[in-house]
């Protein structure tokens, strides 16, 4: 349980917050880089941490991410023509370069300009693993690029997608980092269901609740969820928790070093959220265009619309929920592994008030994340790095096994991370 003023202090990340002071000295999604793919291409709206910003690709392929309203009246630079290496305001004229710089005021004759004074606030960015991140916090804190072992893979051999979540970030990083509810959420109630889900024949379903063990890191946790499976076996699953808003987990249950999966929650305001779904393989074989559609996930074209990035099963429409399908194929009638997901964490509302809760241990994970949130603020209060920013996340993978009952877990699973990563075991 938090007190209302430690809700308030970990999902507010507006300008001036102190989450949003933490969330500013992290590289952020700011969107797909299939989104602004061709030079001079139209310029794209963006909002971060509450913040209104456009994005543009400029005649040499070099990315701006600019405060949306031009520094002359404020008009806004979405409607902007993007030429020439540089991004110009349709009201007058002014022309801003990608670094924010104005190059260019046409409603002033050449004497008169004084465009070497003007600016438009503008952050950096970088594109990694098909999507264009950005750097928000201070120029002299910048961190390493966020080379994740996912924006690593040849891009015929990974796949990202976005869809918006109806509330706070917080309430959709929870969800993603508590491996009970997995096998009660996502269960099918038959292995012939026609639809995406966990069937009950699955170990991860058989095995029941899970122990939970929780190794913190310099980038945030490992944690592993271990299911007995009657007295000589167990069901195994790794996942990482990297600061501020990332989860790294296993993508396939076959035996095998398949690949991995995760999300990103990204706040875009304090009751709205960018979700970034990936997955990779490390088979030779490339992802296909079924894997691509994400049908079983509920993030692909056919369940989120292109060009708002809605979920086409939202609090409009029930989430499609159908109560035949309830009683008789899936534990929830809604369709979609991370639809559901989506129903159940916008169902708590814009943001969740968390001083009602009552956390078991089977919220553990939940529990040490929060509490290194509300360390990485005081830190950053108290004028140093927060946990994270370092490049020790790159070389993360994640398992999931069925293993003999006494089986070394941490040998077969985790031999990324050597006992002297491990600050703490919780």
């Amino acid at each position: 349980m938090l007190s209302r003023e430690e809700n308030e202090l970990l999902t507010r990340t507006g300008p001036g917050t102190a989450m949003g002071e933490v969330m500013r000295r992290y590289w952020i999604p700011a969107l797909l880089a299939s989104e602004i793919e061709e030079p001079d291409s139209p310029p794209m709206r963006v909002r971060l941490l509450g913040e209104d910003l456009v994005a543009f690709r400029d005649s040499e392929g070099r990315i701006g991410l600019l405060d949306e309203y031009c520094s002359h009246r404020r008009a806004s630079l979405w409607f902007g023509r993007n030429e020439e290496c540089g991004l110009r305001c349709v009201y007058h004229g002014w022309k801003f370069a990608v670094d924010g710089s104005c190059i260019d005021q046409m409603n002033e004759p050449e004497e008169n300009q004084f465009k070497h004074k003007v600016r438009v606030t503008a952050y950096p960015t970088c594109e990694l693993g098909g999507l264009v991140w950005a750097y928000m916090g201070p120029p002299e804190k910048i961190p390493s690029l966020p080379k994740f072992a996912w924006t690593q893979a040849p891009e015929t051999h990974r796949h990202v997608s976005k869809v918006i979540q109806e509330c706070n970030w917080l309430q959709g990083l929870e969800g993603g980092l508590d491996t009970s509810h997995a096998p009660i959420l996502h269960r099918l109630l038959k292995d012939n269901a026609r639809r995406g889900g966990i069937k009950p024949s699955n170990p991860y379903v058989r095995a029941g609740a899970p122990r939970l063990v929780v190794d913190i890191t310099d980038y945030g946790y490992q944690y592993i969820g271990i299911r007995r499976l009657g007295d000589a076996e167990m069901h195994a699953r790794t996942y990482h928790y990297i600061l501020p808003f990332h989860q790294i987990r296993a993508a396939s249950n076959e035996v095998g070093d398949w690949g991995d999966a995760g999300h990103a929650w990204v706040p875009i305001d304090d009751e709205t959220t960018m979700v970034y779904n990936w997955v990779y393989t490390r088979k030779s074989a490339p992802l296909s265009a079924e894997d691509r559609l994400e049908r079983t996930i509920g993030n692909g074209p056919e369940h989120v619309d292109q060009t708002t990035f809605r979920s086409k099963a939202n609090r409009d429409n029930a989430y499609q929920i159908d109560r035949v399908v309830q009683r008789t194929e899936t534990f929830t009638g809604v369709d979609g592994i991370n639809v559901q997901d989506r129903a159940i964490q916008e169902s708590m509302g814009p943001i969740c008030d968390r001083s009602r809760e009552h956390l078991g241990p089977a919220d553990k994970g939940i529990i040490q994340m929060r509490r290194l949130l509300r360390e990485a603020i005081n830190t950053v209060r108290a004028g140093g790095n927060p946990a994270g920013v370092a490049p020790s996340y790159y070389d993360l993978y994640c398992a999931l096994q069925v293993l003999a009952h006494d089986a070394d877990w941490r040998q077969i699973l985790a031999p990324d991370i050597a006992p002297e990563r491990i600050l703490q075991t919780v």
